[in-house]
């Protein structure tokens, strides 16, 4: 039997610097015995695969010849993997917390219906000065794919990612059939990671349209797979009408691009859709809501 207890999984695609930093940043986590460390190249042409074989020759890669982008990668990750738990972080993200896997290792061993743990995320270019938090762990409805842990044997009791969403929406997806699993999700406040990315100037850069219509459409896909019927109506009418109030009313026109494109995306996968719902029932559902929501963003406390 293996002395490995936790896998480290990073997908990465033509972001070098990024990579190169983080893998310094957890090094001292990779050369651990009880660690393996799973990168998946999804079909970069930056010399990325090159640099790993060189460098880090005890990381075990895996590539797609061509992208196949986020989800399928992960699913990729995922399926290889053997230890008990499975970090999965972005190639923009590390762990500013020291020694973090004896806390995650010791939070799921008393925590047994914990199926998977989300960490505190700080989002931003350079580390917080101010790195305490006063928060405490508590269930949550969700988690942000930058950053937590899977316990393995929850992930082989849910579907696999849904390749199809391509990029967000696959952490809810997974929520969700955790809830109807009865696994739980936990905010673990004690682990730090710092999601090395600027969040307001996103808006700016030249993805913007199709990031926004990922977004929407992974959001409008959920509706469809897991809310009951009835509910629907009333929460895509929402949707709709926030995106033009917010956006599109104020010259936005980038957003209405999007929005009817992330429309049309709704349409074309209904198939999808009807095939995979796994709808909450009206119980289910308000015992969901009851949960505190997903803890995204963290903001240091002074």
């Amino acid at each position: 039997m293996t002395d490995q207890k936790f896998s480290i999984l990073i997908t990465t695609k033509n972001r070098l610097s990024d990579l190169v930093f983080t893998l310094g940043k957890i090094q001292y986590l990779i050369e651990r015995k009880d660690v393996v460390c799973v990168i998946c190249d999804d079909g970069s042409t930056d010399g990325t695969t090159s640099f790993i074989q060189t460098q880090y020759p005890e990381i075990q890669l895996i590539q797609n010849a061509k992208s196949r982008g986020l989800v399928y990668s992960r699913n990729r990750l995922l399926s290889l993997v053997t230890t008990e738990f499975a970090i999965s972080i972005d190639d923009d993200a590390h762990f500013v917390t020291e020694n973090p896997l004896e806390s995650i290792r010791n939070y799921f061993e008393k925590n047994a219906n914990c199926g998977l743990v989300a960490l505190r995320v700080f989002w931003g270019i350079e580390e917080p000065f101010f790195k305490i938090s006063n928060e405490k762990p508590n269930q949550v409805q969700g988690f942000v794919g930058c950053g937590h842990v899977w316990r393995m044997k929850a992930w082989r009791d849910i579907p696999d990612y849904p390749s199809w969403f391509i990029f967000y929406g696959e952490e809810e997806f997974a929520s969700f059939n955790l809830f109807k699993k009865k696994w739980e999700i936990h905010y673990l406040p004690e682990v730090l990671l710092n999601h090395r990315v600027d969040v307001k100037a996103r808006r700016d850069k030249s993805d913007y349209t199709i990031r926004l219509r990922r977004s929407l459409r992974s959001g409008w896909y959920l509706f469809f797979l897991f809310y009951p019927v009835g509910i629907i109506p009333r929460k895509m009418t929402y949707s709709l009408w926030m995106q033009f109030k917010l956006k599109v009313f104020k010259g936005d026109f980038r957003a209405l691009q999007a929005i009817i494109l992330a429309l049309f995306d709704l349409v074309w996968n209904i198939p999808r859709i009807m095939k995979n719902s796994n709808r909450l029932t009206k119980k289910e559902y308000e015992a969901y809501n009851q949960l505190p929501e997903t803890k995204i963003y963290w903001q240091q406390e002074k």
